[in-house]
């Protein structure tokens, strides 16, 4: 058995079985919750009322039948990009017109950006249009949304082509460990993201005003000197002229770091909330969780760097995903998307890993606000956004552990209440 076929067949059986699991746990997490539907957990039965516990039921059922859909298609497209012959046509096209060289590549970058864009569309307009709009949360006209998608495609292509021109010139001229210089390029890329995106970036697709309510700031800036932090400013987002989700994080890096709070958020949440929510956040840096995440990027990045550079050398490699590599020009466009297009397959039965850890993470910021704040407006609040963002209160426990990135409601109260009882 070749090292090609061996590895069509290793990318069929993962992505086969990948598709299984997903399919498993979907059906389970739909006859969890359809089977508490009728009933608020009596944990929160003096505090959820019986329409928004099945409102949460019935926006979970839906999101996770319309999210079989774009399973199924989304592992057709994947088909059709590699195995079937979709990436290495469109390479082939591109040469006949270009030529091989730098230009062709980044034509082949340009070009499967647009069609998978395209392709996605009609899934996209279905989820803001039909199923948030459903459910009382689009507040999105057609004509911000396409505004949103040019200002976001422009945005992608004069900032991602050229980092992406640097690193196939790397791939090119660098010589064997043109990877470690590649993932250096990346690493800085996403680091200077980081501070240019709240200051630059977000204020093309949202308004950003300072907090002006002095009582609610007077607050928040003593939470902040208490818990030893410094940003560099508080702010309000305009979130409600897209969704009536409320949220609040933190943006930026080092002297770029500010508090952003929805609009949506300060309209439900009383001063006392707002300051739980926000020692939550402040738990996660106190924890260093962001350090500890940046830090397990540049890890895994490096890894996946250097399997790129491993990868990109072997003929097999892209003949056992559907591709013929370029006999007479440069192939680092290719081995690019192929490997962007496989990684997700084989490393998806990683992914409870990263789930538990940052439900960990949660847990801890958690336990931070309480010792910071109430425990009782924590909690008040984090009922006030799970019923807000329609989160059911009775997911699967399987689904749970696979993909949930923030443990369900019951979980962090039930830990926020043994940790003021000790």
């Amino acid at each position: 058995m070749t090292a090609s076929y061996s590895l069509t067949l290793a990318f069929a059986g993962f992505l086969l079985a990948g598709i299984a699991v997903k399919f498993w746990l979907a059906s389970r997490q739909i006859r969890h919750v359809a089977r508490h539907r009728d009933a608020v957990p009596p944990a929160f039965a003096a505090t959820v009322s019986l329409a928004a516990h099945q409102k949460a039921a019935d926006y979970t059922i839906t999101k996770t039948r319309f999210g079989l859909l774009e399973l199924a298609f989304g592992a057709a497209v994947l088909l059709g990009w590699t195995l079937l012959g979709g990436l290495d046509l469109l390479n082939q096209v591109l040469i006949g017109w270009t030529g091989a060289g730098m230009a062709q590549q980044l034509a082949l970058i340009a070009g499967f950006g647009l069609i998978s864009g395209a392709l996605d569309l009609p899934l996209t307009l279905y989820q803001t249009f039909v199923i948030e709009e459903r459910f009382g949360f689009n507040k999105m006209s057609f004509k911000l949304w396409l505004a949103d998608l040019l200002k976001s495609t422009l945005l992608g292509a004069a900032i991602g082509l050229p980092v992406v021109a640097l690193i196939l010139w790397l791939m090119g001229a660098a010589g064997a460990q043109w990877w470690l210089w590649a993932w250096a390029v990346w690493m800085g890329f996403n680091l200077l993201l980081l501070v240019i995106y709240p200051t630059f970036i977000a204020p093309l697709f949202n308004k950003f005003k300072p907090l002006d309510d002095e009582t609610l700031k007077a607050r928040v800036t003593e939470l902040m000197r208490r818990c030893g932090f410094a940003a560099k400013g508080l702010f309000v987002m305009d979130g409600s002229k897209r969704s009536a989700h409320a949220n609040a994080y933190f943006t930026g890096f080092g002297a770029a770091k500010r508090v952003v709070f929805y609009d949506t958020l300060l309209a439900k949440l009383s001063p006392g909330e707002v300051d739980a929510v926000l020692a939550h956040e402040l738990g996660h840096f106190k924890h260093k969780h962001i350090i500890k995440r940046i830090a397990g990027m540049f890890a895994i990045s490096l890894g996946g760097f250097a399997l790129l550079g491993w990868l990109s050398t072997q003929v097999w490699f892209y003949t056992g995903l559907g591709v013929r590599p370029n006999l007479s020009g440069p192939n680092d466009a290719l081995a690019l998307l192929l490997f962007l297009l496989a990684v997700p397959v084989f490393s998806f039965f990683v992914s409870p890993l990263m789930a538990r850890l940052s439900r960990k993470h949660e847990f801890e910021a958690d336990a931070y606000a309480v010792q910071q704040t109430s425990g009782q407006d924590l909690s008040t609040a984090l009922l006030k956004l799970y019923e807000d963002n329609a989160s059911t209160l009775t997911p699967d426990p399987v689904f749970v552990k696979f993909y949930y990135s923030h443990p369900p409601a019951s979980e962090r109260l039930q830990r926020m209440t043994a940790g003021s009882a000790a």
